[in-house]
């Protein structure tokens, strides 16, 4: 079958422009390698007028009340639903998704943006006591300004909602950058914002490289704060070139979560758990699973589950084969670099019981769903991410031993913890050095919660009230007045 190249636009000033440069990219199918679109190659020049037009928007965009910033978010999640259908397959498509997942993000995104509409209203300032007789001290909280958004791949649509919507319902203009492996999605969502009429210049959206586009908005002078989801090296890269005006960084970096299952833990409910916080999105997200400590003594039962349960985990092309739990990795580039961490473990010491090679498929990026035991903390596969479908598996005595192993680590997003014992839950939660540590369930945050890492794995958060503030700075007024009477 002939697949249809589609000709993407760049969304600046409330018009789809192409690149100044007139050069694009192509963007490809992951489970079929063939070329679904091309994008504009956005140029430095490109960026500017971006940042110019949200800069001119922005000033009366901050003076719209807030209710009605929020009423434009809603129109967005209105129209957003009514294209469930041409987003989810948008998104598997260029990204590899499983259909269900993909319409689950497109859903997902949508109750975002409702419930950052839903802050328009709520958030506030505050009136602190003054030390001096006839003074009122104000607390107002202000948009910051001009907002960048540099997006990742792999959640690549709610990640368009998680950066604008904050960012809009506060009075601010953005910028967004899309990954050049999965930007169809967001030029689709810059259709809604022209059916909706959204004021021209309020959001932006850039193509083009990384090292071009996303350089250019870390060192603008009038980029107020770039929010970036992405790896550790584009994080450091960003606060590198933010540096030089101080510009604010909310960070989002890589993670390396992981799981402990202690000897009274619900066995089958942690197999399940770690399974789904594993394989989700090929195990492409920064708050999967990435490595298991089992207590020795109930190791052999937990490996044995675990095992079975990745033996039948199913893959395939999402748009083609239906019922499927998993589709293929990002890229080419992507494939290489799991494939390589398995064969250096292996090398290591490390033993495969199922898995560890490329899936013998014609087509696409698939890699075998990998179980790894004899593995230690020395190891590269239990430092590095690995962003691939693969499970080390390594054994603790006790839960000192436990906390240590999983706190031995550069990364600090997400951990998890299977325990039926309140003392060992409550010590846990105390000691793990992560911003998230989730009990008896799958890594997946909540809406109102907060998504921030510690260690290598950011600066700020997002989500919830917090994230919120995120996008607000504080302006005090100290206002002296007279009481004297006439």
């Amino acid at each position: 079958m002939e697949v249809t190249t589609k000709k993407y636009q760049m969304f600046i000033d409330g018009e789809f422009v192409d690149s100044s440069s007139q050069e694009t990219i192509n963007v490809v199918n992951p489970s079929t390698e063939e070329i679904i679109s091309e994008i504009p190659r956005g140029t430095i020049a490109d960026v500017r007028q971006a940042i110019d037009s949200a800069k001119r928007a922005q000033k009366a965009w901050k003076k719209l009340p807030a209710v009605e910033r929020g009423n434009y978010l809603l129109e967005i999640s209105k129209e957003i639903r009514n294209n469930e259908a041409i987003l989810a397959r948008t998104i598997s498509e260029e990204m590899g998704k499983t259909l269900a997942l993909a319409k689950t993000e497109v859903n997902f995104t949508a109750d975002y943006i409702d419930y950052m509409a839903g802050w328009a209203r709520r958030y506030e300032g505050e009136i602190v006591q003054s030390d001096r007789p006839n003074e009122q001290i104000f607390f107002h909280k202000e948009p910051i300004g001009v907002i960048a958004g540099i997006l990742p791949w792999n959640f690549p649509f709610f990640l368009v909602a998680r950066k604008a919507a904050p960012a809009l319902v506060t009075g601010n203009t953005i910028v967004l950058k899309p990954s050049d492996l999965s930007p169809n999605n967001a030029l689709e969502f810059a259709k809604i914002i022209e059916k909706v009429g959204l004021p021209k210049g309020v959001i932006n959206i850039v193509t083009g490289s990384g090292r071009t586009i996303g350089q250019e908005l870390a060192k603008n002078e009038d980029i107020g704060m770039v929010s970036l989801t992405g790896s550790y090296n584009a994080g450091a890269a960003v606060m590198r070139a933010a540096a030089d005006n101080i510009t604010k960084v909310s960070l989002e970096l890589g993670g390396k979560a992981p799981a402990i299952v202690m000897d009274d833990a619900n066995l089958d409910l942690a197999v399940r758990s770690v399974i789904d916080s594993r394989i989700i999105n090929t195990g492409q997200v920064c708050n999967c699973t990435e490595r298991v400590y089992v207590h020795e003594s109930i190791a052999e039962e937990f490996i044995t589950k675990v095992t079975n349960a990745m033996k039948e985990v199913r893959y395939g092309d999402p748009l083609i084969d239906g019922d499927i739990d998993m589709g293929p990795l990002i890229s080419k580039d992507a494939l290489e670099s799991v494939d390589q961490m398995v064969q250096e473990a292996v090398a290591d010491g490390a033993k495969l019981l199922t898995g560890g090679k490329r899936a013998a498929r014609e087509k696409g990026y698939f890699y075998e769903p990998t179980v790894l035991v004899n593995v230690n903390n020395n190891m590269d596969i239990m430092q590095q991410e690995i962003f691939g479908p693969v499970l080390p598996i390594a054994t603790f005595k006790d839960l000192d031993d436990a906390l240590n192993l999983a706190n031995d680590c550069e990364f600090g997003l997400t951990s998890s913890i299977y325990t039926q014992n309140l003392d060992v839950t409550m010590r846990a939660s105390k000691e793990l050095e992560f911003g998230e540590t989730y009990v008896n369930r799958e890594n997946f945050e909540a809406i109102q919660g907060f998504h921030a890492g510690w260690k290598k794995s950011g600066i700020g958060g997002a989500d919830g009230k917090h994230g919120l503030d995120e996008y607000l700075q504080t302006h005090v007024v100290y206002l002296q007045y007279n009481q004297e009477k006439k």
